[in-house]
């Protein structure tokens, strides 16, 4: 078995490691789109603030699957984040353990304490993970929301309830620059840790900037509603979604700010940026989410504008 470190962000890797991915993931998600180009460049790019490892395992020459890795660079000592497939070919041939090894070993070599993988939870994720004295150590739901038909205009009737005191603006790409600040500081309070990507500290325009054309390098179009105080002029809340070349998009963040909560804000904001991408992209059908299920407000609000769960995705830790 042979393990490669990749370059995530080299179209190259992506050509290599598609049709593997393809195959695991009719396999295992049937009821999805295929797997683009797009998704995985995605899935595997460096992301602001964070490093990026990809090893792939190779059997005579064949990808036979690969573990990613983020790396928050605020926390030098901290956890590597990601994801591990085995592609279905090759699978109990001992793959999965020759990943999680090369794995531990990098992130030893790079001082960092703990490896974080989330996958499906199945009983055989469960079985791999007792193997390799893993602990259960968080569960997200995967919702999905059909945009097409009745769900639509659900969408759109609760993106024309405005909020008093409020307007909307919203944008695709690129935020205004005579509101790139207040979206920062906006930015900034967000607390939710996502697998593989960086904290949020002390954002800047520049920062804003350099998440953009991440999205634009990976063939995403970011579509963002933001809700503006009419008696402050700053961001107050917003939410993000991030639409491909495929019949499905990812939703990205929603946040209110503290003070700001219990008004409405979040289902205005989340209906708008869902009803505006529907209506400019008609090749879009589904969109998912993946949610804490401990996040309570977020998984109200999902509900509330009809996304349904279809799956439960566990983290599992392992010490390096």
């Amino acid at each position: 078995m042979d393990i490669r470190n990749l370059d995530g962000d080299d179209p190259a890797t992506i050509s290599l490691l598609l049709p593997g991915f393809q195959e695991t993931m009719s396999l295992e998600l049937p009821g999805d789109p295929p797997v683009t180009a797009a998704l995985l460049a995605r899935l595997f790019q460096r992301r602001h603030g964070a490093d990026r490892i990809v090893l792939a395992a190779f059997d005579g020459g064949r990808p036979a699957g690969c573990v990613k890795l983020g790396l928050d660079e605020g926390e030098p000592g901290g956890s590597g984040h990601g994801s591990l497939w085995v592609f279905p070919s090759f699978r109990r041939r001992g793959v999965g353990a020759a990943l999680v090894d090369a794995a531990r070993a990098e992130l030893r070599r790079r001082g960092r304490g703990r490896l974080l993988i989330d996958a499906p939870h199945t009983p055989a994720a469960e079985a791999f993970a007792a193997a390799h004295g893993a602990e259960h150590c968080g569960t997200h739901l995967r919702n999905r929301l059909l945009v097409r038909g009745p769900a639509r205009a659900g969408l759109t009737d609760l993106a024309d309830r405005a909020v008093t005191g409020y307007r909307m603006v919203h944008w695709r790409d690129g935020c205004p620059q005579e509101l790139v600040d207040s979206y920062a500081r906006a930015w900034q309070t967000l607390d939710a840790p996502v697998n593989g990507r960086a904290g949020v500290r002390r954002a800047t325009a520049e920062d804003v900037r350099s998440r953009e054309a991440e999205a634009a390098r990976a063939g995403h179009r970011q579509y963002v509603s933001a809700a503006v105080a009419e008696d402050s002029g700053e961001v107050c809340g917003y939410a993000t979604l991030l639409v491909r070349d495929s019949p499905m998009a990812d939703t990205g963040e929603t946040l209110v700010l503290a003070g700001r909560r219990r008004r409405g804000l979040g289902t205005w904001l989340k209906a708008d940026v869902l009803s505006r991408a529907a209506r400019e992209n008609e090749h879009l059908a589904l969109v998912q989410a993946f949610n804490d299920v401990h996040n309570t407000p977020i998984v109200a609000l999902n509900r509330r504008l009809g996304f349904r769960a279809d799956s439960s995705w566990s983290t599992y830790c392992v010490p390096c």
